[in-house]
């Protein structure tokens, strides 16, 4: 089923999610939909919180893209990440590695948005998939970028608030009144 992604200004893209827990039917359903939904949009990740949800969950599905590469690696070997996707996160914890470099970023809560944003270039994640077994990896390039994107949306955090000063100056000023600037 096809959700509706929550637009700026909706107070769940500011709550920090809390744990997901239990993975049952309900959020089996929740991963499905928002996979789904995340593909109508034409995104590459979905945040519980752009749904309305305040949890700690988000899907991913990023392609392999000429001009903004990605890698995978677990337990230190390249993994092939497009067989891996649609990803499903739960409860992740990230840590952000290597040199910080500003790229465009969009999201689908903010349509017809878009600015640079300074990010390292490398994560590690820890998290469990819709089975419960627990999922541990490093990214690099736009899957990275793509992974602290979401993880921002779950501690409610969003881009405009990391956006470079001369790309925040250009938002329209109902954008820009909703910005919390936090440190990159």
């Amino acid at each position: 089923m096809i959700l509706e992604i929550t637009e700026y200004g909706h107070p769940a893209l500011r709550t920090k999610g809390r744990r997901v827990g239990k993975i049952d039917a309900r959020i089996e359903e929740l991963a499905a939909d928002m996979i789904e939904s995340m593909r109508e949009a034409e995104g590459i990740g979905l945040a519980a919180q752009q749904v309305g949800l305040p949890l700690q969950f988000f899907v991913l599905e990023v392609p392999q893209m000429k001009g903004r590469p990605s890698a995978m690696r677990i337990e230190g070997q390249p993994a092939d990440f497009e067989a891996l996707m649609p990803m499903v996160l739960i409860d992740p914890e990230v840590e952000t590695f290597g040199e910080i470099v500003a790229e465009s970023e969009g999201c689908l809560s903010f349509p017809d948005l878009r600015g640079d944003v300074a990010r390292p270039l490398s994560v590690r994640v820890k998290a469990r998939s819709l089975d419960g077994s627990l999922i541990e990896f490093e990214a690099d390039g736009l899957l990275a970028r793509a992974v602290q994107h979401e993880f921002d949306h779950l501690q409610g955090i969003l881009f405009i608030d990391r956006l470079m000063p001369e790309d925040f100056a250009e938002l329209p000023d109902d954008v820009r009144r909703l910005a919390r600037p936090v440190a990159s």
